[in-house]
């Protein structure tokens, strides 16, 4: 009898298509997915390219040879200003960088010594960019330092040689001719030979102390790069409210398939011809389920967003009209899409089973499951195909970046 339970279910699996995929395709797709993010393929192959735009306030030929071996950097994708020749400032920068045009923005500057120092302007969302910029920025700062301190050195180095051999011609002069006076005239000429033989045979101590150099001044340029965070500073719990957006989209998404399964349920427990067989038109019924769905999805979003004002500190008062259109808006297009869902499928079964694989996968893909910056160009434009990618784009510019309304039109456009 055992053996005939287990031939029943392994026939029950083999004619249900949505459980075979469940249970063998969806595994396979969600590692895929994670693989090309995190993995050696197409996600994550190479350090994603950082958008960045580089101010030169130095304006110096040191500075300009950091600011040109930056835009030659294979880690790094420079951000021009659009149509004009002028430099940019460090506001320009600030003001690029808070409207995710770029990632950061990178100041080289010079203090009071002329010595090279850089301030980065950073949009502290992406956790991974600030420390590669860091780490490309040090390295070029330490390698101008250290060329500028051996130059320094060796300067100093051949003039206390120079005035060595002066001194040591003049005492040794002065005591074999000390009225001669062409000794004094062949001074110089003398402590000039001297001096050439005497650096000659002190190159090598030069070469070794520019080496020295150049590597203690790596920890020391490290420190010369200040890291400013032009978006994050000041927020209540950041890290939340930019995270809050993508969970709220995928239960969004959830709750919305669930309530388009409800038309199966009428259609297979008969209600359905009962309803259409009064005045009531089908266009009636869906639009009916869609305002319902919609003003439910409304709810869900502005409790969970209430929850993290009160408990994590997340600025929904501040941010209220902004809040209102992307929840409206986001709410509207989730319910279409599980009244769409519900369309495809002709039980609630599968229904369910084909919701989870395109809401996951759509989640995984958009940023609800793994921050975008992580991932390579070509996975962030997969990304822009799903749903959740544009509503977190919104919210990302209403409560991280506090742009003003007039900003969400696009992602407004695409949702709608």
């Amino acid at each position: 009898m055992i053996l005939t339970i287990i031939q029943i279910s392994l026939r029950r699996l083999l004619h249900n298509r949505m459980e075979l995929m469940l249970t063998f395709v969806v595994p396979i797709a969600f590692f895929s997915i994670f693989a090309l993010i995190f993995g050696n393929g197409i996600g994550a192959g190479a350090t994603p390219k950082v958008k960045v735009v580089l101010v030169d306030e130095a304006d110096s030929s040191e500075s300009g040879a950091i600011v040109e071996s930056l835009r030659k950097n294979a880690g790094l994708r420079i951000v021009e200003q659009a149509e004009s020749d002028e430099s940019l400032t460090a506001q320009q920068a600030t003001k690029m960088v808070r409207r995710g045009i770029a990632t950061i923005g990178i100041v080289v500057k010079a203090d009071d010594q002329d010595k090279l120092r850089a301030e980065l302007l950073a949009d502290s969302s992406d956790q991974v960019a600030g420390q590669v910029v860091t780490a490309l920025v040090g390295r070029e700062l330490a390698m101008t330092n250290a060329r500028r301190a051996a130059g320094e050195q060796e300067t100093a180095a051949r003039e206390r040689v120079f005035q060595d051999v002066l001194s040591a011609a003049e005492e040794s002069e002065s005591a074999l001719l000390p009225r001669d006076d062409r000794a004094l005239v062949r001074r110089p000429a003398m402590g000039k030979d001297i001096l050439e033989s005497d650096l000659g045979s002190r190159s090598e101590t030069a070469d070794a102390g520019s080496s020295m150099n150049e590597g203690s001044g790596i920890g020391d340029s490290l420190d010369a790069v200040q890291m400013i965070d032009v978006i994050g500073e000041g927020k209540a719990n950041p890290v939340v409210s930019m995270y809050a957006a993508g969970i709220a989209v995928m239960f969004l998404l959830f709750g919305a398939t669930g309530g388009g399964g409800v038309l199966l349920e009428e259609r297979e427990n008969t209600t359905l011809d009962r309803l259409l067989s009064t005045q009531m038109t089908m266009d009636q019924l869906l639009l009916g389920k869609w305002f319902y769905l919609t003003a439910l999805g409304f709810l869900q979003v502005s409790l969970m967003f209430i929850w993290g004002q009160f408990v994590f500190g997340v600025d929904l008062i501040g941010h209220l009209d902004g809040f209102v259109m992307m929840t409206l808006v986001t709410s509207a297009a989730a319910a279409a899409f599980g009244l769409f869902l519900a369309t495809l499928c002709k039980t609630r079964g599968q229904l369910n089973g084909l919701s989870v694989i395109l809401i996951l996968t759509m989640s995984a893909l958009g940023g609800s499951m793994v921050p975008r910056y992580v991932m390579s160009e070509k996975m962030r434009e997969m990304g822009m195909w799903t749903f959740n990618a544009w509503a977190l784009d919104g919210y990302d510019k209403v409560f991280w970046r506090d742009l003003a309304v007039n900003a969400l039109w696009p992602q407004l456009a695409v949702l709608m």
